[in-house]
């Protein structure tokens, strides 16, 4: 009788788990089928959308199992409200078998597709784990010799380059396949990826199929910027690394220690995209309501078309695996992202009130979430607004193309971005807007709260900062985040970043700790102001201003700044002092307003005493005579234990009595309340 009853009860939990009025997917099935049960399904994505739309039934579940696909899974109009239920898989790469040995450690595989120009890839997958195409130096970097194109002195730093001298012997005339070949250079905030077109083995000089938009400098000096040789099969020789030799379609690998070729699962991407939600404004319809939950994407390739090569800031014109447009109120929740070539999910032109919830992104070529739409003054049609990116988790972005984003904004407004926890990339956490300098520009009201990033950077761009912002941005509010270790190459590694023309933003309630440079920097911008926040422990200078205007720029009110080491203020610090209304030639008896602001900040560096540090390069006292800081105290902050990165205040602190407000943790994913690491 109890047998009978555990019968019972599974057979209620089925029915409960799994709709009647629904369509089901496995690999396992048969296209044959009817779809419309669980014992029943059919096989394919593509043929369970037919029954869907047949029948007009609103749920498809996709269970346990890998849906591998070449072409993407495209949901229009017609599948509004439509929700896809996981645990499946859909990926969007091919298996490689028959591997068999080469020599000295090397395995080969058999890929006509190659050889007739139908498969390329620039990552294969081994059981589970991103591998990297052969290169040279397999540590650290060649440096450019010399830059025949110009240099930051002599041309400017964007003259666009497409040449360098190579010390001799890094980079050889006779490679195999040298058209396949690629340079990949860090240099300022981009990684290019240049495919070789010559080699003069007598100038030592390379010179590239496609330019790049910069000085092939190390930043804005004029030493020679930092690359490494890709995808050469000369270089095949260090275990994890491999090659496709795509005129003779084989693609040889050296196995890691413990790899078994005859039983290990090799992927290398097919598919340039997975999923495409997608309306039709022109007709009055949108894609509205659609969900996937639970749902796992993996495998997604990418190459730069002709005359591409990473330019953009960002790595912006990385294509994405999910693409959204026209498509409003869709929901990807408990979603997973995963092994991807390419960015994850690209919210574009017509979308709104969307949202991307409690999922997992990890082992990304690229970034993680991308939004943008028309830009200021286009069609409201194209606009992208109101959409929500919350309680994600991103690990491991930026594999390929360091410079791109974990969640980067361009033109849209109304966004949320909250409880992300983003970490272990190459490049900024957050960016937010797409305007150099203080041109129109629609990213207005975004908020970004209750964010955790840390450990990005890792030393290998400069430029960067764990939350950035580019151009006018009236209502954006950057609130609550959590932002520690964050590391640059050469400058950068801010912890907040306003960058050209951030304008009309405010900056609250952050912690800011462990920063290469200041936990807060401003390059030039209007009316920010940053408040009530802590920035502790940078490494090189804490407070960073690089341009001062003749505008209200900066208004730095009742925030605590520690340090240990490093300088308090860098940059432009100067009095400038201005009205509106004059001619800047005709100020004599008007009322002058000063171009920022700073007032009720504590300071403190438990290594000087008050006449020890510099405030603009003068005394605390001369800085209170022109004005700032007259209220301000230097005092021990009294934090609960900095040791630890506990920046709780003890109720004693003076700062508390200076009108300074205990910075909650709540919410945050990945720390403890007591804001340990």
């Amino acid at each position: 009788m109890k047998k009978i009853l555990l019968s019972v009860g599974y057979f209620f939990i089925l029915a409960s788990l799994y709709a009647q009025d629904a369509v089901y997917v496995s690999p396992t099935g048969n296209d044959t089928y009817t779809g419309l049960s669980v014992g029943n399904p059919v096989a394919t994505v593509s043929k369970a959308l037919e029954i869907v739309k047949d029948k007009g039934i609103k749920q498809l579940n996709l269970l346990g199992g890998v849906y591998r696909i070449e072409q993407p899974i495209v949901l229009t109009p017609e599948f509004s409200g439509l929700k896809i239920s996981g645990p499946g898989t859909i990926s969007g790469g091919k298996p490689i078998t028959g591997w068999k040995p080469y020599k000295k450690g090397i395995w080969q595989a058999i890929i006509p597709a190659a050889k007739d120009g139908i498969r390329s890839f620039r990552q294969i997958y081994v059981n589970g784990e991103l591998r990297y195409r052969a290169r040279t130096p397999n540590e650290g970097f060649f440096r450019v010799a010399g830059c025949p194109d110009g240099t930051p002195k002599t041309t400017g730093y964007q003259t666009h380059s497409q040449s360098f001298e190579f010390a001799p012997g890094d980079i050889r005339s006779d490679w195999k396949n040298l058209n396949d070949v690629e340079a990949v250079v860090y240099f300022f905030w981009l990684d290019n990826h240049l495919p070789i077109e010559s080699v003069d083995k007598v100038k030592n000089t390379v010179k590239f199929k496609y330019k790049s938009s910069k000085t092939f400098t190390d930043g804005f000096s004029e030493d020679g910027a930092r690359y490494f040789i890709e995808n050469t099969f000369e270089a095949l020789d260090e275990p994890g690394e491999w090659y496709l030799d795509k005129p003779k379609g084989i693609l040889y690998y050296m196995p890691k220690e413990g790899e078994d070729m005859t039983k290990a699962e090799v992927i290398a991407p097919f598919a340039k995209e997975l999923l495409r939600i997608e309306g039709d404004p022109a007709n009055g319809k949108f894609t509205e309501d659609v969900e996937l939950a639970n749902v796992v994407f993996e495998h997604c390739n990418f190459d730069f078309p002709p005359g591409s090569v990473n330019n953009t800031q960002g790595s912006a014109e990385v294509s994405a695996a999910v693409n959204l447009i026209n498509s409003k109120n869709c929901r990807f929740n408990s979603c997973s992202f995963t092994n991807l070539g390419t960015f994850a999910v690209d919210i574009k032109d017509g979308c709104s009130d969307n949202r991307v919830s409690n999922c997992l992104f990890h082992n990304l070529s690229a970034g993680a979430v991308r939004v943008n739409g028309g830009k200021a003054g286009s069609s409201p049609l194209t606009h992208t607004k109101n959409n929500l990116i919350m309680n994600n988790e991103i690990s491991g972005y930026g594999m390929n193309y360091l410079s791109a984003v974990g969640i980067l904004i361009q033109n849209s407004y109304g966004n949320r971005i909250i409880q992300n926890h983003i970490h272990n990339g190459f490049y900024t956490g957050i960016s937010v807007g797409w305007i150099w300098g203080y041109g129109r520009s629609i990213s207005r009201d975004n908020v970004i709260e209750r964010n955790h990033i840390h450990h990005i950077g890792q030393g290998v761009l400069s430029d960067m900062g764990a939350i950035y912002t580019l151009g006018p941005a009236p209502g954006i509010v950057i609130r609550n985040n959590l932002i520690h270790d964050i590391d640059a190459y050469k400058y950068g590694g801010w912890g907040i970043y306003n960058d050209e023309g951030s304008t009309g933003i405010l900056v609250e309630k952050n912690i800011v700790y462990n920063t290469k440079y200041a936990g807060y920097d401003m390059h030039y911008g209007k009316e920010i102001t940053i408040r009530n926040n802590i920035f502790a422990l940078g490494r090189i200078d804490q407070i960073r201003r690089q341009t001062g205007e003749n505008h209200p720029s900066l208004y730095f009110e009742n925030n605590i700044v520690y340090w240990k080491e490093g300088k308090l203020f860098e940059g432009d610090w100067k009095d400038r002092v201005y009205n509106y209304d004059s001619n800047p030639k005709q100020l004599q008896g008007v009322e002058y307003k000063r171009n920022f602001e700073s007032n009720w900040n504590v300071f403190y560096n438990p290594n000087l005493k008050i006449d020890e540090v510099k405030f603009d390069g003068g005394s605390f006292s001369d800085w209170q005579k022109r004005g700032y800081d007259v209220n301000s105290i230097y005092s021990d902050p009294m934090f609960v234990d900095t040791d630890n990165f506990d920046f709780r205040l003890k109720p004693e602190s003076p700062a508390l009595k200076n009108g300074f407000e205990q910075i909650k943790l709540d919410g945050i994913p990945g720390v403890s309340i007591t804001n340990k690491r």
